[in-house]
């Protein structure tokens, strides 16, 4: 009897990263070729995080757009928007490249759940450090930067997905190295040292985007990548373990 070969699909992403590109670049293109200029301003600042929303001794009642929903929605929204197709482009880059990994070991809810608290974690930072500012921060680098310290946990491990060219399923469970082995691996380390320079560099994440001066909200990404490295453990799924009857050479091949 003949055996069907599997086939495999060409670009193997998973569903919840395809989503959220398709939602980063969706988004992007209404505001940039269906929204005048006014309604963009009213997107930004009631989508965007403006951290003197919380200044409540600077804020006139109805100044910015929103209402108190964008008090507490704006904490995660932020994510979505954009300064311009570069910004989304470097952004799907590394969602795809730290997204993905994660996305296969946590699933899809668990996913959305750990890049959620790292754009949280990337406001709050944002907010200790700007207090008062009236510019929009946007972008989602303060939850790939989560993205990316969460990676780090697994994907350098014996048997990680870095081991091989093509990772196997199995390959993105491997055991989690421990928060304090992480801190003194000279490969993480190093690759934090890459992170660090290439968020120097390229100015990777959320960006203000009214007013002349533009910047790279760095304190944002640091707040991310806190977040990812420390949490971890919490979104961390358990081991697979293989049932209690299966016999012990199957038990090693699965």
């Amino acid at each position: 009897m003949d055996v069907p070969l599997r086939r495999e699909r060409i670009f193997n992403v998973p569903g919840v990263i395809v989503a959220l590109l398709f939602a980063m670049v969706a988004i992007h293109a209404i505001r940039e070729y269906l929204l005048s200029e006014q309604s963009d301003i009213v997107v930004l600042f009631s989508f965007g995080f403006v951290p003197a929303r919380y200044e409540r001794s600077l804020l006139i009642s109805g100044t910015f757009p929103g209402g108190i929903g964008a008090d507490f929605w704006s904490f995660v929204s932020y994510a979505f928007l954009h300064g311009d197709w570069t910004h989304v482009g470097v952004n799907a880059a590394w969602m795809l490249a730290f997204g993905s990994p994660l996305a296969r070991r946590f699933g899809s809810a668990r996913t959305l759940g750990f890049l959620a608290v790292g754009a949280i974690a990337g406001a709050l930072a944002h907010l200790a450090t700007h207090g008062g500012e009236q510019v929009p921060m946007v972008g989602a680098s303060a939850a790939i930067s989560g993205a990316m310290a969460g990676a780090m946990r697994f994907v350098f491990q014996p048997g990680g997905p870095l081991r091989r060219i093509a990772g196997r399923p199995a390959d993105y469970h491997a055991p989690a190295i421990s928060l304090r082995a992480a801190l003194l691996d000279s490969r993480i380390l190093m690759f934090l040292g890459v992170w660090l320079g290439v968020n120097a560099l390229f100015g990777l994440g959320a960006a203000p985007l009214i007013g002349e001066n533009q910047s790279v909200a760095w304190e944002a990404h640091v707040g991310g990548f806190a977040a990812g490295l420390l949490l971890f453990g919490w979104f961390d799924p358990p081991p697979r373990m293989p049932p209690a009857d299966t016999p012990p050479m199957e038990r090693i091949a699965a």
